[in-house]
């Protein structure tokens, strides 16, 4: 996979591409990542991307010039172009999945006001946000759809079935882990991870998963792909709770 990345603060993607899942997929060639500083497709003698908005308003709108030359200079025939932005579709993992697949994205990184609309309109090809909150910019947003779709690559990962047990891969959150000791601070593992019993720890681990994201999110439970068994376990749940909830 490919992935070009467009701004004014390219240092800020140095650490960050350096370390950790990301260093090593690019040391394999199974993910190569470039960034390019927008100020070098502006021609005037300040490297100029941003202006006035016109109509008036505080702060400055980047201009379409030195997106468009940017693009139009890294774009291929599969490239797909991403604007980071609170308008955006919200980022879920099935979205991380769909990126995955597409051998090359064009990230944009805005900052101040946004980007001038015809940006919007005529060159990117989806718009996706973080969430309900503002950034200063697009740049840590493009980090987080990095890192999300390169873990997805084929053979980032030691275990392909990690994948399948990550939390909101089944729209469900994940299922709690321990590791050694067994016993810390007077609090034990459960005794069903211990017990070597490969099926009856799948199930608990479901169930925990289940039980996570009743009480945490239960607005995934509504799209998650569930048996008749969790259902059924699930209303067990909320029968005990409206059971306690009722004594008290």
């Amino acid at each position: 996979m490919e992935i070009d990345i467009v701004t004014i603060f390219p240092e800020m993607f140095e650490g960050f591409l350096q370390v950790g899942l990301l260093c090593q997929l690019r040391e394999k060639d199974l993910l190569t990542v470039k960034v390019h500083d927008l100020r070098q497709f502006a021609h005037d003698r300040h490297r100029t991307v941003d202006d006035y908005a016109f109509g008036g308003g505080p702060g400055m709108v980047f201009k379409p010039e030195p997106l468009f030359e940017a693009v139009e200079a890294l774009k291929r025939k599969e490239s797909w172009v991403v604007l980071p932005d609170p308008q955006g579709l919200p980022f879920q993992q099935a979205l991380a999945q769909e990126l995955a697949l597409r051998p090359h994205l064009i990230l944009l990184c805005t900052r101040y006001e946004g980007v001038d609309e015809r940006v919007r309109e005529h060159m990117v090809d989806q718009e996706i946000s973080l969430g309900d909150f503002v950034l200063s910019g697009g740049e840590v947003a493009a980090m987080v759809l990095v890192e999300a779709v390169a873990r997805l690559q084929p053979g980032a990962l030691g275990s392909p079935e990690a994948l399948d047990e990550d939390s909101h891969t089944w729209d469900l959150l994940e299922y709690p882990q321990y590791t050694r000791p067994d016993v810390f601070g007077g609090w034990a593992v459960p005794d069903i991870l211990l017990s070597g019993h490969h099926a009856k720890i799948a199930r608990w681990r479901r169930e925990q998963a289940l039980v996570r994201t009743l009480k945490r999110r239960p607005e995934l439970l509504e799209k998650a792909r569930l048996t008749r068994e969790d259902r059924r376990f699930l209303e067990q749940i909320k029968a005990s709770e409206g059971e306690h909830g009722s004594q008290t």
